[in-house]
């Protein structure tokens, strides 16, 4: 498990974006969903800090944010990768060899599904299903489809990708 190292800066920075963010609602328990879901849109995932902040606000135990934010599969409680990688794993795409590709990722990337690499350049996650079936195995990155996947074709994509930087 790797540690994230957040400085006093940070913390004071996250704080007053929170801060901020809180000042336009309501301080109403109906106001966790849409706080959490502004705070998110702002960095990305939610923060320990940001997490304190809203429950101070809205006058919640931490735990309980804490419960909303977990019970969600929307809200991210770690920093995400820049490239979101998602690996359809419906049935079409279960059928086409799906499970080779996202093992495929998962060895060059080395992360297992639901992880980000150290270096914050990817999140790889596996869906129930992209609605694009005809298309299978289907993956997509930033929201860019990619189709009849392969294990050579996620060498490809992954070289494309880190030559665009």
């Amino acid at each position: 498990m790797r540690l994230l190292v957040v400085d006093s800066a940070n913390v004071t920075g996250i704080q007053e974006k929170t801060r901020n963010i809180l000042s336009r609602h309501p301080a109403t328990r109906q106001e966790l969903i849409p706080v959490l879901q502004e705070t998110q849109r702002a960095f990305r995932y939610l923060p320990e800090t940001a997490i304190k902040e809203i429950s101070n606000y809205l006058g919640l135990s931490e735990s309980a944010v804490f419960g909303v934010a977990t019970f969600y599969a929307r809200f991210k409680l770690k920093p995400p990768g820049k490239n979101i990688i998602r690996v359809c794993r419906g049935t079409a795409c279960h059928v086409r060899g799906t499970g080779k590709v996202l093992a495929e990722f998962e060895k060059l990337l080395h992360v297992k599904a639901g992880e980000t690499t150290a270096d914050l350049e990817y999140t790889l996650e596996t869906v129930a299903c992209i609605g694009a079936c005809a298309l299978s195995p289907v993956v997509t990155i930033n929201d860019e489809v990619f189709a009849k996947m392969n294990p050579r074709k996620v060498t490809e994509i992954l070289g494309d990708i880190s030559q665009s930087f």
